[in-house]
């Protein structure tokens, strides 16, 4: 059953990082591309950052443009999200997702979801 699957959540105090990793199983991510989303505490899921197959175009929300960096090594079927300076409006459940298509901000164009990470940032 292919699926994925995210590690590397928890508690952090303002200002502090985080890394998120989303790996495959049963599959290979090498012709994916796959984008990183949240859901803040009653708020839609939103995009927060995406990258191709071949890790060649990466997108950032403007809320983690220069704060959040994504990057894959398909060696290790591995896709990670670096988080720097987070804040509390960082908080929320992040997903992965992979999609066959290009970078999408819409939900609906991902094939496969991970069951999500907390990610809290509180003092």
């Amino acid at each position: 059953q292919p699926r994925l699957v995210e590690s590397g959540g928890g508690l952090v105090q303002p200002g502090g990082s985080l890394r998120l990793s989303c790996t495959a199983s049963g599959f290979s991510l090498d012709h994916y591309t796959i984008g990183w989303f949240r859901r803040a505490p009653g708020k839609e899921r939103e995009g927060v950052s995406c990258i191709t197959s071949s890790g060649g175009r990466t997108e950032y929300a403007d809320s983690v443009k220069g704060r959040f960096t994504i990057t894959r090594d398909n060696t290790e079927n591995t896709i990670y999200l670096q988080m720097h300076l987070l804040k509390p409006e960082d908080t929320g459940v992040y997903y992965c997702g992979a999609t066959g298509h290009g970078c999408s901000w819409y939900a609906g164009d991902f094939d496969y979801w991970a069951e999500g990470t907390q990610v809290t940032v509180s003092s």
